[in-house]
């Protein structure tokens, strides 16, 4: 009878010390993000990139203690309260918006969970937070605002290549603010008294053949729109304007580093750092209204020498003496 019930026992509290084993081991739930954009994993992967390269960096790794929800808009602006609504019921961490379309339907989407915007243009101005210092509610994260760059694009590649008086534009019209953008085009080569060439690229094969249009089309310049598909296209965008002789001022930096003629902008990478932050910091508990929203506080000139040279260029010394980073 002794033996019996010390079996029993034994195996009574086992059984009540397994549930407790079982929840000691079972691996703790590891935070998720959501994740909105335009476009497509195959042209707009760069910023997302960029974006899982910066949490690396502060330690958070894919799929060891962080996963990320993806939703694609494709070029719908109109798709986004409904993908917005997908990922709250998923009930993630936080959640990342690119645009300002994609920043409105999650704040309309949820009060609660944490929104880490990157958005080009004006937060307050579209109503998505109350102020820069003081977002309010569950909307903080960084905001850019390269549509004020364009005449400065315009006036740089003139002050590097004088010559020029027709100027393409390589823009991508699939992204939401490629009209706008363009508009603002065409009235600052007003102003400054040149001719801008529209040039379109959607997927990467586009590439070549936008090259040869502006060779037919007479253009003596290039400017390359700041959007997420022409930012991880460098690798062929800067071998084809140095091919065709094609002098290009780009807004992010990454372009000049690898190989091209200039930038006046800032490093994409950089600037997702930012925004790597921002989730880091929500996701340790703090509250979005507390955090101001941040905007790049320097644009830089970067000019690369050799680009000159390959393109017989010789930069004046008038600009040379306002780039902030000159390669040798």
């Amino acid at each position: 009878m002794t033996s019996r019930r010390r079996v029993l026992a034994v195996i009574g509290s086992t059984a009540i010390g397994w549930p407790l084993a079982l929840r000691a081991q079972r691996p703790a739930a590891i935070p998720r993000i959501g994740y909105l954009s335009v476009g497509s994993p195959q042209t707009n992967a760069a910023f997302l990139g960029a974006l899982k390269d910066a949490l690396r960096d502060l330690g958070y790794v894919e799929g060891k203690n962080i996963a990320f929800d993806v939703e694609w808009a494709g070029g719908r602006a109109y798709d986004f309260p409904q993908l917005a609504a997908s990922v709250v019921r998923r009930n993630p961490n936080a959640i990342v918006t690119t645009c300002i379309p994609s920043t409105r339907a999650a704040k309309q989407a949820t009060a609660t969970i944490p929104v880490v915007m990157s958005v080009d243009g004006d937060p307050v101005a579209t109503g998505l937070v109350a102020s820069l210092a003081h977002p309010g509610a569950n909307i903080t994260g960084s905001s850019t605002l390269f549509e004020v760059l364009i005449p400065k694009w315009l006036e740089l590649i003139r002050l590097a290549a004088p010559q020029a008086k027709r100027i393409g534009i390589l823009r991508n019209p699939e992204n939401m603010v490629d009209p706008y953008f363009w508009a603002l085009s065409e009235e600052a080569a007003k102003r400054s008294g040149v001719v801008v060439v529209p040039v379109e690229a959607r997927v990467r094969p586009d590439l070549d053949g936008a090259f040869a249009t502006m060779r037919k089309q007479n253009a003596d310049a290039l400017v390359v729109m700041t959007e997420a598909f022409l930012a991880g296209q460098a690798d062929l965008i800067v071998p084809l304007a140095l091919r065709h002789r094609l002098p290009a001022i780009y807004g992010f930096r990454e372009f000049v580093e690898a190989g091209g003629l200039m930038s006046y902008g800032l490093s994409y990478r950089d600037y997702y750092k930012g925004v790597a932050r921002y989730v880091d910091a929500v996701l340790k508990g703090a509250k979005p209204a507390n955090l101001p929203v941040e905007q790049p506080t320097k644009i830089e000139l970067v000019v690369n020498l050799p680009a000159a040279h390959e393109l017989g260029l010789k930069l004046s010394p008038q600009l040379l003496a306002r780039a902030d980073r000159v390669i040798e």
